[in-house]
Parts: C-alpha cells; structure tokens; sequence
C-alpha cells in the first residue's frame, strides 16, 4: 500500500508540473503603437525617433540606410552621414517576443562641411602634411612602364596648380619617369563629397587617374579593399573620361564602370565629382552625373578611403606609348572633400 501511495503521487506530482507547464502565461502582443520621426531643421542631419505602444519592453529603430539600434525607451536620435529620403522603421517588441511595426518616410537635409582640400597655393613640392608617395617600378600590376619618384621634376606646385609630371628618361632601368601621391594615413574619410578641378595631358600612352583605395588594402589586399575611380583617361582615347569600381565581385576587365565624352580636357580645366553615400556612388563631371552604382553592406565602400592622384605610362590600360613622346603633366587646381 506504501508503495502505492508512493506511485499516485509521483502520477499527480507529474500532471501538475505538465498542466501548469501546459497552462503558462499567454503571449503579450504590443498594442497602440505610435512612431514619430523629427528631422532637425538645422540641416544636421539628425533626426529623433520616438516610440512607445503598450506592453513593448523595446524597440527596434531601422534608419533605412542598413543601419539599426535597438532602445529600451522607445527614443532615440541618429545622425545621417549623408541628406536624402529614407524608410524607416520600428519595431516594438514585448516579453513574449510578440512584435508590432510601423513605417514612415522622412527626407533628411544635409549641409556639406568641407573637410579636407588642397589649393596648391604654396610653390614647391606638395603639402607633405596631406601627401605621402608610392615610389618605384615594376609594372604595378598594369605592366605600367613608368618608375615612381619623390622628385620634384615629377610633382611640384607652381602658378597655383599641382602638377604631376611624366618624363621620357632612363631612370633606375626605367624608361619614363612620372609620380604617384596618395593621402594615406595622413587623410581618409567614408562617405561624402569629392571634387576635383583637373587639366590632363596630351600624348599617346598617357594614364592619369584620381582613385580611391579601402583603408584596410595592407590588411585584406585588392580587390577586397575597394577602388573608387574618380577620374581616369587615356591619351589614345582623347576626352573620353572614364568613372569605375572595383571589388571582389566586379574587378578588373569586369569592373563597374561608365565613360563620359566630354571637350578640351587637355587644354581646359574640368571638375571631376564623386558622390558617395550608404546606398549608391556617383560619378560626374562637370556637375553632370554619367555613372551611378548600387552601394550595399555586402560591398567594401563602408569604411575609410584615402586618395591617390598620378600619371602612369603605358600599361594594359593606356596601350603603347608614341615615339614622340618627351613629357606631360596633370595639372590639379584644387582637390576638395566635403561631408
């Protein structure tokens, strides 16, 4: 019999856990939920979210841009890196896990601060504060033919423009001189505004470019980094400007790239323009826009880029150089980065 009683119990004790177990608390679903999105009048770009709803613990903030934060308040304010018209969403959640979402569009205005720029106001060699070099030969993965120097027969500034000069010479086993300047770890800067006021040059086998590289290039390499190139033309195609990147996905011959014709850019300045935001980057010049590609988190244009502005010879690009050839220069009036 004390077994029994043992056996009823130990039935009883597990139909009471099981039931109580089976009878828990319901699910809790967020009700009355009111979203408000201010943007700041002082084109700042900052814009307060505000939510609240019965029974959320939290909520879930979607800027529209890739970006999140979750807030336990229901308040928060981001800053936009860039003006633009944005989706964005809440989603208040509450102890149970049952969720409620809400939507609405908000247009963000954004004034541009300047935050880097080079006038090339001062003769002589180029602002070492904001120019560092790449030195050397060996093709740079273009079987380029120029060797890279530090000279200032290759790069100085004079009359107010940067010139970067290309020179037909035996140097160190190469046949052309010319320079490669470049911004790293001096300025880098993710998402903004870039602008260029530029005179290429003439002469068959010409290759200026003004590009940008991914910060992390020592750590992940090319094409991993990223390139941005703003501005690239070559001498055997004259006025024809070209605006591409590269990436894992698209790179080399099969980078995303677009060309523009345009008149004189050896004998006229134009302004070469790169826009870049979370969702697109854009390529202009002279204030008209002639490539436009798809900017994503998957991609590397999310991070640091710094800036490199030079003259190579030759190469798989620009094709064999004219015999005539004796010397060409880039000439930059300003460079200009604004945020």
């Amino acid at each position: 019999m004390k077994q029994l009683t043992t056996i009823v119990c130990l039935l009883a004790f597990f139909l009471f856990a099981c039931g109580k177990k089976d009878g828990g608390s319901a699910s809790i679903i967020p009700t009355n939920l009111v979203f408000s999105a201010v943007v700041s009048t002082d084109n700042s770009g900052n814009v307060t979210f505000t939510a609240s709803a019965t029974n959320a613990v939290s909520y879930e903030f979607d800027f529209g841009n890739g970006l999140f934060q979750t807030s336990t308040t229901g308040s928060y304010t981001y800053k936009y890196p860039t003006g633009g018209t944005y989706l964005v969403n809440v989603i208040a959640k509450s102890s149970t896990g049952e969720t409620a979402a809400k939507s609405t569009t908000i247009i963000v205005t954004k004034a541009l601060a300047l935050v880097f720029s080079d006038e090339f106001d001062v003769d002589g060699a180029p602002n070492a504060s904001k120019w560092g070099y790449d030195l050397g030969a060996g093709g740079w993965g273009n079987n380029e033919l120029q060797n890279y120097t530090n000279r200032i027969d290759n790069s100085f500034v004079s009359g107010g423009t940067l010139k970067i000069k290309a020179i037909k010479e035996s140097f160190s086993g190469s046949a052309y001189t010319s320079a490669r300047l470049l911004s790293q770890n001096k300025f880098s800067f993710k998402y903004g505004k870039v602008e260029i006021k530029a005179k290429l040059p003439a002469g068959v086998g010409t290759w200026p470019a003004i590009w940008m590289l991914g910060s992390n290039i020592s750590s992940v390499n090319w094409p991993a980094c990223g390139e941005i190139d703003i501005m690239e033309h070559k001498g055997s195609t004259l006025n024809k400007i070209y605006g591409t990147v590269h990436h894992p996905a698209r790179f080399g011959g099969n980078a995303d790239g677009a060309t523009k014709d345009i008149a004189n850019v050896t004998t006229e300045f134009h302004i070469y323009t790169m826009e870049w935001d979370t969702s697109t980057i854009k390529f202009l010049v002279d204030g008209t826009v002639f490539h436009t590609v798809g900017n994503s988190s998957s991609l590397p244009f999310n991070q640091n880029f710094f800036i490199i502005m030079n003259l190579a010879m030759g190469g798989t690009f620009a094709g064999p150089v004219e015999s005539g050839f004796t010397n060409a220069s880039m000439e930059v009036d300003y460079i200009r980065v604004y945020q």
